[in-house]
């Protein structure tokens, strides 16, 4: 069994903990992305990130990649650069293995197009009954997020790699 972390990056954004063996996915915990400040001065509460990665010590995170929006304004496009800097950093920083996540490619394998958000979070309620809660909002699509691109990185992984996975403890890959 493999714990792993998948996040939807942003201010908006989420995380969240599975424990994936072979096709047994169990959902350990979803939160939102740890926030400190408010309005044009908010950023990443790293402290409280790093706390709860180290709670939780996946091997494995697997994150979005992040890309500019269309229509996106400059500083817009500098603070969710600035955020995903602040998760990338927080998991090398408590040594998890990162891989960047395609979008396309982690919507394509659960056949959700675009920016259906909606269709994410219904997904996400179906796979997982019992843990409604955690996408009992319509906003909580970046939870449901963060766990279809942690199941995606999860499974890509024992895919590619049969178990044990022997990772590097430090590094970004980019082969997702």
């Amino acid at each position: 069994m493999i714990r792993s972390v998948g996040i939807d990056s942003g201010l908006t954004g989420a995380c969240a903990t599975l424990e994936i063996a072979d096709s047994d996915i169990s959902l350990v915990e979803v939160i939102d992305v740890p926030i400190t400040g408010s309005g044009a001065k908010q950023s990443v509460d790293v402290i409280l990130l790093q706390e709860w990665i180290q709670r939780h010590g996946p091997r494995h995170a697997f994150l979005e990649r992040a890309q500019a929006m269309p229509r996106q304004g400059s500083s817009s496009g500098f603070k969710y650069g600035r955020c995903t800097g602040a998760l990338e950093a927080t998991l090398m920083l408590c040594a998890v293995p990162l891989v960047i996540v395609e979008p396309s490619r982690w919507k394509r394998h659960f056949h959700l197009h675009g920016a259906d958000k909606e269709g994410a979070r219904q997904l996400a309620i179906r796979m997982f009954p019992r843990e409604h809660r955690f996408f009992a909002r319509r906003k909580d699509h970046n939870r449901a997020e963060a766990v279809l691109i942690g199941i995606y990185g999860g499974q890509s992984v024992l895919h590619a790699k049969p178990a044990p996975i022997e990772a590097p403890t430090t590094g970004v890959d980019h082969g997702l």
